[in-house]
């Protein structure tokens, strides 16, 4: 199995949408809380660890080329 990293939400406007309102109210720090909360669920329904260590590294590349 690959990691995808090429678009692969059906409706990403829609989700984009959703994960911004998810935010709406929280402060920074349960902002940040939440966010760790959805990539540990996220992670745990991927479960495969070299597919994560690969999500870890190209989120790791993407933050350095901006």
């Amino acid at each position: 199995m690959r990691l995808i990293l090429n678009p692969n939400i059906a409706q990403p406007d829609q989700f984009y949408g959703d994960l911004l309102a998810a935010h709406d109210g929280l402060s920074d720090a349960e902002s940040h809380a939440y966010n760790a909360r959805l990539v540990l669920i996220l992670g745990n329904h991927i479960g495969d660890l070299e597919i994560l260590a690969h999500a870890l590294d190209a989120a790791k590349l993407a933050s350095l080329k901006e």
